[in-house]
């Protein structure tokens, strides 16, 4: 039934696609970015500096936006929107839904799937992607809410809920990489996550607030299509299984502003005990 409503939502954006509003036309392509899992304007599993939609100083715009994660073992469904105020506020929401796949069958769990509710803001505290000498800073908050804690608490996490913050730099060099634009953005984030959050909060190991850096970088082959790499730093709060870093190498394409597709290949490490999680990433966004 899950996938039934995602699919549905996937052809009613592409449906509708055509007929969003052009709002924002004075920022440039891709630069809104994509939608990072957990809602917030960005790559794939970090989020940028840069807020959701094309619209300017004068304006407002947002996002809609589906990805899925497939590892063969695990799979990981968000979708979301976001909403930016005249390009200085972005307030986002998500789901998650997380399938335990081959977990569940290895433990016989009563559970199916975790479910998490993401709730940003990010605000742009100073300078541009794009002009100037300095580098675009936005200060993020993601607040985050099991849907039902029972799995992740039994297992050693000290809380289903929690908070994240983050502050993100980011800077489009318009002629740096072999004469292509070259994007760099670095994130530091403080977390008590146990894999984002779909497995608790704090954990038996570590039950305080840990710094963790991510970093993202990429080169626009042309206005439209984009490669490059991402690399997400994760807590280790949990006993009964170590947690890995997270990174990825993506294609982003941007036909137009208001439509822009991800894929990737995700290297998740070990989760929950199962090694190697490593699969394919995919995401759709709608800008307007």
């Amino acid at each position: 039934m899950v996938r039934v409503r995602h699919s549905i939502l996937l052809v009613l954006m592409l449906m509708f696609a055509p007929a969003l509003a052009a709002a924002g036309e004075g920022r440039l392509l891709a630069t809104g970015g994509a939608s990072q899992v957990e809602g917030a304007a960005g790559g794939g599993i970090v989020p940028w500096a840069v807020l959701a939609g094309y619209g300017t100083r004068d304006e407002n715009g947002g996002t809609a936006f589906y990805t899925r994660v497939d590892t063969g073992d695990y799979a990981l469904d968000a979708y979301g929107a976001a909403w930016t105020f005249r390009n200085r506020l972005e307030l986002s929401i998500a789901r998650q839904r997380f399938d335990l796949g081959a977990l569940q069958d290895r433990l016989s769990l009563p559970w199916d799937a975790l479910e998490q509710d993401i709730f940003g803001a990010k605000l742009r505290l100073h300078g541009d992607l794009v002009y100037g000498g300095w580098p675009q800073l936005s200060l993020g908050v993601q607040r985050k809410r099991l849907r039902d804690g029972a799995l992740p608490l039994a297992v050693g996490a000290r809380d289903d809920q929690g908070t994240d913050v983050y502050v993100s730099a980011s800077k489009l060099f318009l002629d740096a990489a072999g004469g292509y634009q070259l994007l760099l953005n670095a994130t530091l984030r403080s977390t008590r996550a146990n894999q984002a959050g779909l497995l608790g909060f704090g954990g038996d190991r570590d039950g305080g607030r840990s710094l963790v850096w991510e970093g993202s970088a990429a080169v626009m082959l042309d206005p439209r299509w984009a490669v490059g790499v991402e690399y997400r730093q994760k807590p280790d709060n949990l006993g009964f299984a170590a947690e890995d870093d997270w990174r990825d190498a993506f294609v982003a394409w941007f036909p137009n502003k208001h439509v822009a597709v991800v894929a990737a290949w995700a290297d998740l490490g070990d989760i929950a005990g199962l090694r190697q999680q490593r699969g394919a990433y995919l995401s759709l966004q709608l800008s307007y």
